[in-house]
C-alpha cells in the first residue's frame, strides 16, 4: 500500500463559495489552498480535511456529478455536544435536528451546510441498557 499523505472528500457544488464561507465562519476550518474552482479546507489541529469544487472545474475526472445532498453525512465528534450546540446556536447556525440523547449512545444535533451536506455533531454517551444486543453480530 502506498503511503497516503491525506484523505478528504471533495464536494462538487455550485455553492462552493457559500460552503467554504460556512465552514470558515461556523466550524473553525482554515483555507489550505484556494482557486476559483477548488478550495481545500483543514480543521484546527489537522483533525479533518474537506474540499469543495465547482461543477465547471477544468480537471473534470469522470464521475463527479454535482452533489445532491443525499447518501452522505459529515460527522463532527465533540467532547460536549450540549456546549457545542449552545455555541453554534449563539453564532446563528441554522440547527435543523435538535440536541437529542439517542438510545444508541450519542448526544447529537445537526444541520445542513450550503451544499446540502448533512453535518452531524455527536458526543459519545452511554447507550440505553440492552440497546445494542439485537444488532451485534455473533461469531
Amino acid at each position: 500500500m502506498p503511503r497516503l499523505v491525506d484523505r478528504y472528500p471533495i464536494i462538487v457544488t455550485s455553492k462552493m463559495r457559500e460552503s467554504v464561507d460556512f465552514y470558515l465562519r461556523h466550524l473553525g476550518f482554515a483555507v489550505v489552498f484556494e482557486s476559483s474552482w477548488f478550495t481545500l479546507l483543514c480543521a484546527e489541529g489537522e483533525t479533518a480535511t474537506l474540499a469543495f469544487m465547482t461543477p465547471d472545474h477544468p480537471s473534470a475526472p469522470p464521475g463527479p456529478e454535482i452533489f445532491s445532498g443525499k447518501g452522505m453525512c459529515f460527522e463532527l465528534q465533540v467532547e460536549d455536544a450540549r456546549a457545542a450546540h449552545d455555541a453554534f446556536k449563539a453564532r446563528g447556525l441554522p440547527i435543523t435536528y435538535p440536541l437529542t440523547d439517542e438510545p444508541f449512545g450519542q448526544r447529537r444535533f445537526g444541520f445542513f451546510d450550503p451544499s446540502g451536506l448533512w453535518v452531524d455533531v455527536v458526543e459519545q454517551i452511554e447507550p440505553a441498557a440492552g440497546f445494542w444486543d439485537r444488532y451485534m453480530l455473533t461469531k
